[in-house]
């Protein structure tokens, strides 16, 4: 029960800091002003209002008692009392009052005014809308009725707007103040998560400079110191791999002199089938280490650009089902590398093949099927490994290397996306990719 009401309150408080900061701050500033209006508004107002009405609805009553009584000269009495009171009271005779058609149960002061007119008159009928200054009231006597036009002052305390305007001014301010700093205090948070997601998918951040409180400063210091150690980690390790892969070419390249010495040419062929599959493997690694280390991220049409990827083929058996206008930042090289390493491996052992590339609210995601033999579940992380090969179910040639899948997931990895295998809608392999928009 209580796990439950706990989940329902988390869903209806907001997700973001700033509104969570603005909800501390401003809900006991609200409670506060509704808190003090309503005892302002039950102590001083409808208890002010009632005694001002019980006066007036006395001074009337009174009025009738002194008007009957009076035999000789009622115009004067009638005269005198609007003077002294302010209430214009005139005697209409022969009149039916008018029947009350809507009554504002809502209203205090009509709640009120209604209540002691109950316990003094039987007949009566009042207006409180019609005029904004007055009120007009009717009650029964004799063959006709009384008349009065009394200004609202008389039974409404007037200092009750002046109140409202005084308590709910200063707690806009206060909000609209609260608004500025929080602004103010979340908006390095925002930088910093902005920087690190950038980071995540490879762009450059640029020299990212810490800001706001002194706890998110110490985590924007922490977080370039971070930034630098894993670039420059990544650049020690790329530097140091591209240094092995290229000296190992000079001792290759007196393996195969030697080579062309040796007599028996089966071994000497034999040998140099192993000699140039080592040159593929350092050729292609350095090539992915120079394109990876000096392209710079940009804006570019990834529709476009796959557009442009199939059409180098030339092959009619490539479908294509493609979302245009697909805007994304990254390494257009290496992205282009990326899905021309996936349709090799496709076209390599599939014939018909299907490309998807469509956008969601957060993600672009591209699917390539084909209908080739496909490889078993249990090997799917296995393909990802640098210069794995499936030799017995997929029959790998000697013109590969083992590193297309891994170079592809590689890079998908570096823009902060994430590629998986499934089973092809083509009885196939199904590669996704995801990328983040």
């Amino acid at each position: 029960m209580s796990f439950g009401l706990n989940k329902f309150l988390k869903n209806l408080l907001p997700k973001q800091l700033f509104y969570r900061a603005l909800l501390i701050v401003a809900a006991p500033i609200i409670i506060l002003q509704i808190t003090i209006s309503i005892v302002f508004f039950d102590s001083l107002w409808i208890k002010t209002n009632k005694g001002m009405t019980r006066a007036l609805i006395g001074e009337i009553k009174f009025f009738i008692e002194a008007y009957d009584n009076e035999q000789y000269n009622k115009d004067s009495l009638t005269k005198l009392f609007s003077e002294t009171q302010n209430i214009k009271a005139n005697y209409i005779p022969h009149k039916m009052l008018p029947k009350n058609e809507f009554e504002r149960w809502f209203s205090p002061m009509d709640r009120t005014l209604r209540r002691e007119l109950k316990s003094k008159f039987n007949n009566y009928w009042f207006d409180t809308t019609t005029f904004k200054e007055n009120i007009y009231l009717k009650i029964k006597y004799l063959n006709g009725y009384f008349q009065f036009e009394i200004p609202k002052n008389r039974i409404a305390n007037s200092s009750a707007r002046i109140f409202a305007l005084w308590i709910t001014l200063p707690a806009f301010l206060l909000i609209a103040i609260a608004l500025i700093f929080l602004k103010n205090q979340t908006r390095p948070i925002i930088n910093l998560a902005k920087a690190s997601e950038k980071f995540g998918r490879g762009e450059d951040v640029g020299e990212y400079r810490p800001s706001g409180a002194l706890e998110i400063r110490q985590a924007g210091y922490e977080f370039e110191r971070m930034r630098k150690r894993i670039i420059r980690h990544l650049n020690q390790r790329s530097e140091m791999l591209s240094g092995i892969s290229h000296d190992l070419r000079t001792p290759l390249t007196r393996i195969k002199l030697q080579l062309a010495f040796i007599k028996d040419k089966q071994l000497s062929n034999k040998l140099s089938e192993d000699v140039i599959e080592m040159e593929k493997m350092l050729n292609e690694y350095l090539q992915f280490s120079k394109n990876r280390s000096s392209e710079k991220g940009e804006k570019f049409d990834l529709a476009k650009l796959l557009e442009n990827t199939i059409k180098k083929y030339n092959n009619k058996n490539i479908l294509t089902e493609i979302t245009q206008n697909i805007l994304f930042h990254g390494k257009k090289t290496l992205i282009n590398r990326c899905i021309s390493n996936i349709l090799d491996n496709s076209l390599k052992y599939g014939k018909n093949i299907k490309v998807n590339l469509k956008k969601s609210s957060n993600n672009i995601i591209l699917c390539i099927d084909d209908d080739g033999p496909g490889i078993p579940k249990n090997e799917y992380e296995n393909v990802f490994k640098p210069f794995y090969k499936i030799d017995k179910s997929r029959n790998e040639t000697k013109s590969s290397v083992g590193l297309g899948m891994s170079i592809a997931s590689d890079i998908v990895q570096s823009h902060g996306g994430n590629i998986k295998l499934d089973k092809s809608i083509l009885k196939g392999l199904q590669v996704k990719i995801t990328l983040p928009i």
